[in-house]
């Protein structure tokens, strides 16, 4: 992968934006989600690529555990996410199916992956699903924030020229 100067200025933005942000909640019954990481992946999906988004999403984990404010199951979560819904729109180049790669790729594969770092490594115990409800509701909610923000960044034709200056070496 060729890196752009560009797209990692963008990328380290969102990053930021995502760590800025990450106690932002919406409650949800008894749950709250936390929907900024997953609105980053898509953006990020739509205007970097997946290397990018899995930079941005392994970089917002990082730095919020640094912080104390995040925990090590971000990392499985975020990043699975972002690669899946970054692929997808490289691959198809629709909104749909990049929507609901993100939901998927964190909801359900990352929620699984979290299985092995909460028990091999956080010491936790858990069963194999137990964090795919919680990572589901979530993402479901970040994914819908992206899809409203892209959704008003393409009527106003501000997407395809966004798209343009980070394509611009």
């Amino acid at each position: 992968m060729k890196l752009s100067v560009r797209k990692t200025a963008a990328a380290a933005m969102l990053a930021a934006l995502a760590t800025a942000m990450s106690a932002f909640s919406i409650p949800i019954g008894v749950s709250k989600c936390y929907p900024i990481q997953h609105m980053v992946n898509v953006i990020c999906a739509v205007f970097l690529g997946p290397g990018y988004g899995v930079m941005a999403a392994f970089c917002t984990s990082l730095i919020r555990n640094l912080m104390g404010t995040g925990s090590l199951l971000a990392f499985p979560g975020s990043m699975v996410g972002a690669f899946c819904c970054g692929v997808l729109y490289q691959k198809t180049g629709r909104l749909l199916p990049t929507y609901i790669a993100e939901v998927v790729g964190t909801g359900v594969i990352g929620g699984v992956l979290c299985f092995p770092v909460a028990t091999l490594v956080m010491g936790k115990e858990a069963a194999v699903f137990t964090y795919v409800m919680p990572f589901f509701m979530s993402t479901a909610c970040g994914t819908a924030l992206a899809a409203l923000l892209v959704c008003a960044l393409e009527k106003s034709h501000a997407l395809s020229y966004l798209k343009g200056v980070l394509s611009r070496s």
